[in-house]
């Protein structure tokens, strides 16, 4: 059996007793709904998880968030999400000084906790999905199963990584290594400096172009003799004054103890080495949307994995089940879309709920 996450960094306490008393195993849901049966089982705890609990603890559906456990795949992956991996967070509105990554989704929290949202440090692992309406059944890590009339898929995307050593230790300490470069770009660290980019496709050139704003110089650092990237996203890139690529180039290493100093770089075709001084690494090597758990389940997803919804609404194809954040959006993937999908599929939710007399 796994422990119960009781909120906060670090904070986890024994499930075998629930906080109405009863046991798991009594078949009664801690919200305590005599069939056991949750209104609102969200999955998943970056932004668009919380605010999906805020909506719906407000609406009094009483909803459960499994905010999952740490792991490394092959990168960190936190309870919270990946803003848990970033250091100063200076665009999302209401925090005109910047936030800490990790204290805002520490306020995300305490905000949904306060309206009784229950906390739960498990992963959902498996899933059985109705198609009649009927509930929906899951299996947590911890070995136990949970039924619930609506549930709201919310895992994010986690970042490609070279899996480098030093790469992550400096993308974990705020070193000057990120996955987002619309995130940290414009941060102090980077004005004027000579920065790089890893990666060849639309993303990588996207995020390149955007810091030729900020940087000295922008050197995008590519495997092979050509970009993938398309014709148009390529020319805007190369257009900037400040900008290069490095061609048949690979990282190897990143040097630097608390800051990045540079970048080890091998020749894909002769092998040779060499160090690049810059004093940023942008990873843009794409996303991967944490939809393993939920691939045979009757979901439907898009060519890149990513949870498909068929209109505006948070809805999925199938009744009962909503996707919300980074899991079902490759386009724009930042904290506040993902909040704002977080709130539709909550009210999408209250709505489904409602039409069965349930809300």
């Amino acid at each position: 059996m796994g422990l119960e996450y009781a909120g906060g960094i670090g904070r986890w306490q024994d499930p075998a007793i629930g906080r109405n008393g009863s046991s798991p195993e009594d078949g009664v849901s801690e919200n305590g709904s005599s069939d056991g049966v949750e209104k609102v089982l969200i999955i998943g705890s970056g932004p668009a998880g919380w605010t999906a609990a805020i909506y719906a603890a407000r609406a009094s559906l009483d909803p459960v968030v499994y905010v999952g456990v740490p792991k490394q795949d092959p990168g960190p992956v936190l309870p919270g999400g990946q803003l848990m991996l970033t250091t100063e967070v200076e665009n999302y509105p209401g925090f005109p000084e910047g936030v800490q990554g990790p204290e805002m989704m520490m306020k995300f929290e305490e905000q949904a906790k306060r309206f009784g949202t229950r906390v739960i440090g498990e992963d959902i692992t498996e899933c059985d999905f109705s198609t009649d309406g009927s509930p929906h059944t899951l299996r947590t890590s911890g070995g136990q199963t949970v039924r619930a009339h609506a549930v709201i898929i919310s895992t994010g995307a986690t970042a490609n990584w070279l899996g480098l050593e030093n790469e992550m230790r400096l993308a974990q300490t705020g070193g000057g290594v990120s996955a987002c470069a619309v995130c940290d770009g414009a941060l102090p660290a980077f004005r004027d400096q000579h920065v790089a980019v890893v990666g060849g496709g639309d993303t990588a050139m996207e995020e390149a172009t955007y810091l030729t704003k900020f940087a000295s110089k922008v050197s995008v650092i590519h495997r092979r003799d050509e970009l993938r990237a398309s014709k148009v996203m390529q020319e805007r890139f190369l257009s900037k004054p400040n900008a290069e690529v490095l061609w048949n180039k690979t990282v190897v290493d990143v040097h630097g103890e608390e800051k990045i100093s540079g970048v080890r770089l091998k020749d894909t075709v002769t092998g040779e080495e060499a160090d690049l001084g810059v004093k940023g690494l942008f990873v843009a090597i794409g996303h991967t949307p944490a939809t393993k758990f939920i691939r045979d389940t009757g979901l439907e997803f898009d060519d890149a994995g990513y949870l498909e919804l068929k209109t505006r609404s948070s809805a999925t194809n199938i009744q009962g089940v909503f996707g919300a954040g980074d899991v079902s959006d490759a386009q724009y993937r930042q904290a506040v879309t993902a909040a704002g999908m977080g709130c539709q599929a909550a009210l999408d939710a209250e709505h489904y709920l409602g039409a069965k007399g349930l809300a």
